[in-house]
């Protein structure tokens, strides 16, 4: 017998550490012919995190995003960055190279104003060029700063530094607190339909919501998603590098024997949205939350199996096998181990 069950689970996950020891580096230089170079230390992983970084300067700096080229191939030589870990890389990042934008125009606007004979508190810095406040017409395009940089043999670099401190600051007696940078919260809905007769579980459909701060990149906050459903599944009913059954000796110990979801195993329905309440630290107030998306999916489907056939199974991966031991537990009336 097929039945259906519904669940439901919500989650908070972090973003980066609290105050020091989580730095990140990014530094802008202006080129010649009036582009930009990015470079930062932060690796890409698959994220799309790149990307977003290439946004937030071309934003902050308000030139088009073709105007940025971007570099972060060798930590030997790159800005200084923790790493990418703790969904940190947007959030830390992000702000770092705001920062460095921020320094880089204001020298940008000094350079300008010695040129153009005026005051630097005179000058705006928009719509890819450099133009007095009071009088538009009067402007420097970015290809012009950057051609009189080099004919006058100046080079024209931003840098920027974040680590989280916060509005609170260090309680001076206790030492307290807080311990994270930011944090994201998400729910997530499941359908599933259980196989009674052979324990299998089909995810038909999952609804996710997020609260992510500010959307930077849609289409990235979107594949995170899609890949965070992949992720929950299948943690939640197919990935086990300990079987405990029958002994040790059948652990699992390469990736022939490691079971992973397919596509053939995502839901036919998915749908998703976000939530945006801007941080007050985050860039453009963006919280990290890539690394949540799993989370609230692994306990729904727990409760949508528990909603379709009524046991509780509190090891992962929930397998046919844990399912249909259960099942029977729950005939000869005893209390579910699985």
């Amino acid at each position: 017998m097929k039945k259906r069950g519904k669940g439901m689970s919500v989650m908070g996950h972090s973003t980066g550490r609290y105050g020091g020891g989580d730095p990140s580096e990014a530094r802008v230089h202006l080129k010649i012919d009036g582009t930009f170079n990015l470079e930062v230390g932060t690796p890409e992983i698959g994220q799309g995190v790149n990307t977003a970084f290439i946004q937030i300067a071309a934003e902050e700096l308000d030139v088009p995003y073709e105007a940025i080229s971007f570099s972060n191939i060798d930590t030997d030589v790159a800005p200084y960055c923790t790493g990418t870990f703790a969904s940190r890389a947007l959030f830390f990042t992000g702000n770092a190279i705001i920062k460095a934008c921020k320094d880089l125009k204001e020298k940008m606007k000094k350079f300008a104003a010695l040129i153009m004979g005026v005051n630097p508190d005179q000058l705006e810095m928009a719509d890819n060029k450099i133009y007095m406040k009071d009088n538009p017409n009067k402007a420097m395009s970015m290809a012009e700063i950057g051609t009189a940089c080099i004919m006058r043999g100046s080079f024209l670099n931003g840098v920027g530094t974040y680590t989280a401190g916060g509005p609170s600051p260090i309680n001076p007696v206790t030492g307290e607190q807080p311990l994270v940078a930011a944090a994201a919260f998400g729910t997530c809905v499941v359908e599933v339909k259980v196989d009674t007769e052979i324990g299998v579980v089909e995810v038909l459909k999952m609804i996710h919501v997020y609260d992510v701060g500010r959307v930077i990149n849609l289409l990235n906050c979107k594949q995170q998603v899609s890949g965070g459903a992949a992720h929950g599944i299948g943690m939640a009913l197919f990935e086990d590098a300990h079987p405990y059954w029958p002994s040790i000796e059948y652990a699992v110990n390469n990736l022939a024997d490691y079971v992973l979801p397919t596509a053939a195993d995502m839901p036919v329905e998915s749908e998703y949205s976000f939530v945006e309440k801007p941080h007050p630290d985050g860039p453009f107030g963006a919280k990290g939350f890539g690394e949540g998306t799993p989370n609230a999916i692994i306990p729904a489907i727990a409760a949508a199996i528990h909603d379709a056939v009524g046991i509780w199974i509190f090891q992962w991966p929930i397998t046919p096998e844990s399912i249909l031991r259960a099942l029977e537990a729950k005939k000869v009336g005893e209390q579910s181990r699985y």
